[in-house]
């Protein structure tokens, strides 16, 4: 349970990035994720099918994604829509897109050779984890070197501050747009990674990704919290990993299948409070300690504070 939770959770983490990266370093709500989730799988099974090899299919998916968070980003910049109708639109318009792609409802991939059997003949579990791995590895890489130079940082400080950022001569439209393009580039890319690992890609699929993409978000804050990029990036590999473990966990108690999307919202809730809970708590703490503090000062300068025999006094 937990080698396949491992897997699964890998391929899932290029989502939990891209989404890290619109929510968190650009403070967006982009709902474009639902559409580009399943974009990206309907273009790389389609090529698949079509004589493409799986590595061209999965970098053209991830190609598409970044033409999807372009939309977006246009719709929000350059049409001054706002970002949550923005991301809706993108999403509603490539429900139809990806049908037309595919062709009907679901396309499975029958006899195609997936990445996993790039590698050597070991247990499909540990394929699925050491591909994970791989693809995993070099997008935190990729990611940690880019933030690294003028670009990323541009992007960080107009997600910080974005009137700020424009007086210093950043232009944040184009950072903004930057942004939406990388992250629904990731996350089409594990799009394609989870149809090859289901073996099809399905109009529906998408559904709900971007639950899970917040929820992974939030996990990895609460297991690994940092302020820098390096960090914050593995925290949210770890959220991607602790996320489908929990799920696999309540699978295994005996939840139907169906159950699963409502799990998911259940997790996310449970993350969203857990920090809350604890802030209140370490508040509460906090002002105990300083009245404790206070009434320990007020002791001590009422005791020093006591009446004493002047010098002038008869006695």
């Amino acid at each position: 349970m937990i080698i396949s939770s491992l897997g699964q959770g890998l391929l899932w983490a290029p989502l939990a990035i891209g989404v890290f990266i619109t929510f968190r370093i650009l403070d967006i709500p982009d709902l474009t994720t639902e559409g580009s989730f399943p974009f990206g799988a309907a273009v790389a099974v389609s090529l698949m099918l079509k004589g493409q090899s799986a590595i061209t299919a999965s970098l053209i998916g991830f190609l598409a994604g970044c033409l999807a968070g372009l939309i977006t980003g246009l719709l929000d910049t350059k049409l001054h829509i706002p970002s949550l109708l923005a991301g809706i639109l993108t999403m509603t318009g490539l429900y139809s897109i990806n049908m037309h792609i595919m062709g009907k409802s679901n396309v499975p991939l029958l006899n195609e050779k997936v990445l996993t059997e790039y590698l050597p003949s070991w247990d499909l579990d540990i394929q699925t984890i050491v591909l994970g791995l791989i693809v995993t590895a070099l997008v935190v890489v990729l990611l940690y070197l880019m933030f690294k130079t003028r670009l990323g940082l541009s992007l960080m400080a107009t997600g910080n501050n974005k009137e700020m950022s424009s007086a210093n001569g950043i232009n944040t439209d184009g950072m903004i747009i930057f942004g939406y393009m990388i992250s629904n580039g990731l996350i089409a890319l594990s799009g394609a990674l989870i149809a090859q690992s289901n073996g099809y890609a399905d109009i529906g699929m998408g559904i709900g990704t971007i639950v899970i993409g917040l929820a992974s978000v939030l996990v990895g804050e609460i297991f690994l919290r940092g302020h820098n990029i390096l960090t914050r990036l593995i925290a949210m590999v770890v959220g991607a990993i602790v996320y489908r473990l929990l799920l696999t966990v309540a699978m295994s108690l005996g939840f139907p299948a169906d159950d699963l999307k409502i799990l998911s919202a259940i997790i996310l809730v449970v993350v969203i409070c857990v920090p809350i809970i604890q802030n209140k708590i370490q508040t509460k703490r906090q002002l105990k300690k300083y009245l404790q503090q206070m009434e320990a000062t007020d002791d001590e300068s009422s005791t020093s504070t006591a009446p004493t025999k002047g010098i002038l006094s008869r006695d």
